[in-house]
């Protein structure tokens, strides 16, 4: 199958490693992954904060790259991304009073998976270690972001597949589906709001005594794991997609920055 990557404009400029890890683990598949020139942002900030107008031509530029591309499916490590293609980029195209650049939007939103969405619901991928090869021997909590969980309604899909995962330790974590306090620009426009609720929750992923807090949208693990370091609380941050990725010959190194080491293709066994 050829997969167009939709690499959201969090990951590419601050979690270019999660983008990465998605291409290794559908390669591994044996996928083709192809990057639509051009891409850039969903518009999700400029319709949460209120400015339709200002998304417009952000929309026009997704449906086009998107629309020129070759490709059977698209994936995104990105819930609230994958969930504004299709929930937002419509209603800006209408509010615009272009009705054809909102049916074009609906199309390529239909084709656009989350990657936890594309493994399970497409390629039929339910077993990490057996299907991957991942390999992650750590204690890890789940926080599933709210976007993924009440518009996309992925349900247990990122856990499930963290789950599979060998010699991983998964440590349920309380009232997981309370909000981190993120938001996007809510973080920044209700800070002190935010910071009560990241608190609460940074309180919640302590209490499991795990090393590492995971889930599937980079903009929430960011601010969770701002306010982590700013509490010295020793826990970190990772997008699933890199534990996925995790292999025994090339592992998801967590002493000092987590960072996947992903090396040029080679033969032979999992990357």
């Amino acid at each position: 199958m050829r997969i167009a990557l939709f690499s959201t404009c969090i990951v590419d400029a601050m979690y270019p490693k999660v983008a990465l890890a998605t291409v290794r683990i559908l390669e591994r598949l044996g996928h083709e992954v192809v990057f639509p020139p051009g891409q850039g942002c969903c518009s999700q900030m400029h319709v949460n904060s209120g400015y339709l107008a200002h998304a417009l031509p952000v929309v026009r530029n997704h449906v086009k790259a998107f629309s020129e591309a070759d490709y059977d499916v698209a994936v995104a490590p990105s819930g609230s991304c994958v969930a504004s293609l299709g929930h937002q980029q419509p209603m800006v195209a209408r509010a615009g009073g272009d009705e054809r650049l909102a049916g074009q939007a609906t199309e390529v939103a239909a084709r656009t998976y989350e990657l936890s969405q594309l493994l399970i619901d497409v390629l039929g991928v339910t077993d990490a270690a057996a299907q991957l090869g991942s390999f992650f021997p750590h204690s890890v909590t789940y926080h599933p972001s709210c976007h993924g969980m009440r518009l996309l309604r992925l349900g247990d899909r990122q856990s499930d597949l963290v789950r599979s995962v060998e010699g991983i330790d998964f440590r349920e974590l309380p009232d997981a589906d309370e909000c981190c306090g993120f938001g996007g620009t809510f973080s920044m426009k209700n800070a002190d709001v935010s910071g009560a609720m990241v608190d609460e929750k940074i309180g919640n992923i302590v209490s499991t005594g795990a090393e590492l807090c995971t889930g599937g949208d980079a903009s929430c693990l960011l601010h969770i794991g701002g306010a982590v370091a700013r509490r010295q609380e020793n826990v970190k941050t990772v997008h699933f997609a890199e534990i996925l990725a995790s292999t025994r010959r090339n592992p998801l190194e967590i002493s000092g920055p987590v960072e996947l080491s992903i090396p040029a293709p080679t033969e032979g066994g999992p990357r």
